[in-house]
């Protein structure tokens, strides 16, 4: 019972950070019908760009500040440079030139900062945390708590605020945001602007104390089964999916990984998942339902 505890809490957790990588997606996705599978490259930049700042001697909360900056600034320039004059083109454009930044943003982090692994900061402490029977990572665990806090702040700026109520309008319609006089330009820049400070945190719970380089990139693509499953326009139907990625994959890899021989049911479990409910329900659990009159 103490080990299926575990591995259910640890799962949850790291679910949670799933979530918030997931959360990226949906907010591009709100403001641009933009599914970005350069996600991961987001978050490992926003990594690389607080270990830059931490390497000049700044204090942490210093080098974390101005990594989310920076990366809220390299949202706003590949907003501007890349995605703005691919306004109104084909969704299958849209998904190459996401493709095609991915390989981009792992050349620019090769050739910046090489290919050699570094010691990423300690923003948390890696003693372990003891609750009973439970051991869990100080890390995930705050990550998760901070991320609930995270999810709240952003359901509340898309439902309460001016800000968000636009960004809404821009989701559900590009032509009649702007015939109510909503820049849907400066909108979508908003949206990458935010997507990137949310990477920058995912990239502080996911590499703290770890190594840092770019092949860890593949937790853009861990995340996104999390976003298909919740639906890409739903915001807290994220942590229920997120949750159950995270316990489900954590299950299969202690239940039934051992049985499989080289195992990889932990891995392929999510995309086994999120492939089973887009069959029955395309749009996600929690997805809008478009319906087109023609």
């Amino acid at each position: 019972m103490g080990d299926f505890l575990q591995y259910t809490v640890n799962g949850a957790l790291i679910g949670m950070l799933y979530a918030m990588i997931a959360l990226a997606f949906n907010v591009i996705y709100r403001s641009g019908r933009i599914l970005n599978f350069a996600q991961g490259e987001m978050v490992i930049l926003g990594g690389f760009l607080v270990w830059w700042f931490f390497s000049f001697d700044m204090p942490l909360w210093l080098a974390l500040l101005t990594g989310f900056g920076g990366s809220a600034v390299i949202g706003l320039l590949i907003e501007r440079g890349i995605f703005r004059p691919m306004i109104g083109q084909p969704i299958f454009a849209l998904v190459m030139v996401t493709i095609g930044l991915m390989i981009l943003l792992r050349g620019l982090m090769l050739v910046i900062w090489g290919p050699a692994q570094r010691p990423f900061p300690e923003f948390f402490s890696r003693v372990p945390f003891i609750w009973g029977p439970i051991i869990l990572n100080q890390a995930i665990l705050w990550g998760g708590l901070i991320s609930l806090a995270v999810f709240a702040g952003t359901s509340i700026l898309f439902e309460k605020t001016k800000w968000g109520l636009k960004l809404t309008v821009v989701a559900e319609d590009h032509q009649v945001a702007q015939s109510l006089g909503i820049s849907v330009k400066w909108s979508i820049a908003f949206a990458w602007a935010i997507s990137g400070v949310l990477s920058s945190f995912a990239a502080i719970v996911f590499l703290n104390a770890a190594s840092l380089d770019f092949l860890a990139s593949g937790i853009g693509l861990r995340a996104l089964p999390v976003a298909l499953l919740a639906g890409l326009e739903s915001i807290w139907g994220l942590v229920l999916a997120g949750l159950i990625i995270g316990v489900g994959e954590a299950l299969a890899g202690a239940y039934l990984d051992p049985y499989l021989g080289g195992g990889g049911m932990s891995e392929a479990f999510p995309y086994i998942l999120m492939l089973f409910i887009l069959m029955i329900r395309p749009q996600g659990l929690f997805g809008w339902k478009i319906i087109e009159r023609v």
